[in-house]
């Protein structure tokens, strides 16, 4: 009997493994999808920077995560003997791995509000800051229930903040991070003449739809495998995941006139703002969550480069900053039993929790990379702008001309 219990614990610990495994390896295969999106949007002359910026920001997130970042986060440090780490089949070696793709994301999404101006070098010094103790700092208050705030907010308003999977600790965090970085840095050089946008279209628009699609794809990783073990994973997550992407894709079809740069992040909308409350909601809670978070993208994203003269190119701030807004919220309203909801959420407290997300981002931003500003620089020279970032600080291009 004991033997028998020793195997279903073995094959337990194990299938948990491979299950976070998978959805770690999905998530990181999101970030090909930031690339790829912003080497659509860029121009050509910045495609290869985009590319390289992804990939060694992944690189330098992994190693600010992995020696302080967690252990802000969780007190757990790896600086331990490989027989402890390996106990029951290294799980807690693949939970870092699943929560570090969640953490690189960060410095992935204000990649793209920065693109075409920003230095190479000073980013990778902020990705290390932001990692390492700003995005932790939060991530550890809402998912590990530091500080005792969680508790403070039960004990108040009957529920904890809910963000099942990092509407708010993740995306609006990156997105108000990205807001912070790209009011210091300034609009790129002949972005406004005499107070009037010039329109800089994107260089692909295969690129920026293949960038969409892996994101779309990677995303189910990331919201179905946020249960961490197999025994939580929910069929209703993967749905209102999918509604939601469908919402968010009509609303953005629809607002945005058939604009096709408009209409592939719509779908990424719809998924921001579902992230928190995806393991509550009823399907049609979903779909209209990712509709109105497809419509705000649109509409914040319009007023932000032409009413506000917000040079965010990728427009991070709308879809990650202010849909991760309202997924915190609308997690709060339709996670409601009268809405169709599973409950055990508090509305005030998804107001709190979301509103401190921002608080938190934009603090961080504005101290990391204000003084990176003054340590550093920021900024590429206006030469090295107009030459490009590709030729500038790589020293070749996207296409070969030969």
């Amino acid at each position: 009997m004991e033997n028998m219990q020793s195997a279903v614990n073995t094959l337990v610990h194990s299938s948990n493994t491979l299950f976070l495994l998978i959805g770690a390896v999905m998530v990181l295969a999101m970030h090909a999808g930031f690339a790829f999106l912003e080497v659509g949007t860029v121009r050509q002359k910045n495609q290869v920077n985009a590319l390289s910026k992804i990939l060694s920001d992944f690189a330098v997130s992994t190693l600010a995560y992995f020696f302080m970042g967690y252990w802000v986060s969780y007190g757990v440090s790896f600086l331990q003997p490989a027989s402890a780490l390996a106990a029951d089949h290294g799980y807690a070696l693949v939970k870092f791995f699943f929560l570090l793709t969640f953490a690189a994301a960060i410095p992935a999404i204000i990649s793209g509000g920065i693109a075409e101006r920003a230095k190479f070098t000073p980013q990778l010094c902020a990705t290390v800051l932001i990692v390492a103790f700003v995005y932790p700092f939060f991530e550890g208050v809402v998912w590990n229930g530091n500080f005792g705030i969680q508790a403070w907010l039960s004990r108040s308003f009957g529920a904890g903040f809910h963000d099942f999977a990092g509407s708010v600790v993740v995306h609006a965090v990156g997105g108000w991070l990205a807001l912070a970085a790209v009011t210091l840095l300034g609009a790129r050089n002949g972005r406004y003449r005499d107070g009037k946008l010039i329109a800089y279209p994107p260089s692909s628009i295969p690129f920026l739809a293949l960038g969409s699609w892996i994101l779309i794809v990677g995303w189910f990783g990331f919201n179905v495998m946020s249960a961490q073990t197999l025994a939580g994973v929910s069929g209703l997550v993967a749905v209102n995941s999918l509604m939601a992407m469908v919402g968010g894709t009509v609303a953005a079809l629809l607002v945005g006139r058939n604009d096709p740069g408009f209409l592939h992040n719509g779908p990424l909308a719809g998924l921001v703002a579902v992230c928190a409350g995806s393991d509550l909601m009823h399907p049609v809670g979903a779909l209209i969550t990712g509709a109105v978070a497809g419509a705000l993208f649109v509409w914040c994203f319009t007023a932000a480069q032409v009413r506000w003269k917000i040079d965010d190119v990728l427009g991070v701030w709308p879809l990650h900053g202010v849909c991760g807004v309202w997924g915190g919220l609308a997690c709060g309203i339709f996670g409601q039993v009268s809405l169709g909801g599973l409950g055990g959420v508090s509305l005030v407290s998804q107001i709190i929790g979301s509103l401190a997300g921002v608080f938190i981002a934009l603090a961080g931003g504005f101290g990391v990379y204000g003084l990176i500003k003054q340590c550093l620089g920021l900024r590429l020279t206006q030469e090295q702008e107009f030459y490009g970032a590709d030729l500038s600080i790589h020293m070749i291009g996207a296409v070969s001309h030969d």
